[in-house]
């Protein structure tokens, strides 16, 4: 795998677990939330997810001339 990815994965999963280790409960409260949304929300919130991703990889790898 390129380390790239690696690094990236790594990075996520930083991010991720930081809301359930410092704030618990409100991470509890917010997943509870997500849960009860339709599909329809969670599919659109999702594709937001994606493209602002793919947005903000497209600009690095153009900033840093990879």
């Amino acid at each position: 795998m390129n380390s790239t990815i690696l690094l990236a994965l790594a990075l996520v999963l930083v991010l991720e677990g930081l809301g359930p280790m410092l704030y618990p409960k409100s991470w509890r409260k917010m997943i509870m939330a997500l849960a009860n949304l339709p599909d329809a929300v969670l599919r659109r919130f999702g594709g937001a997810l994606v493209v602002a991703g793919f947005v903000i990889y497209y600009m690095l790898r153009t900033r840093l001339g990879g």
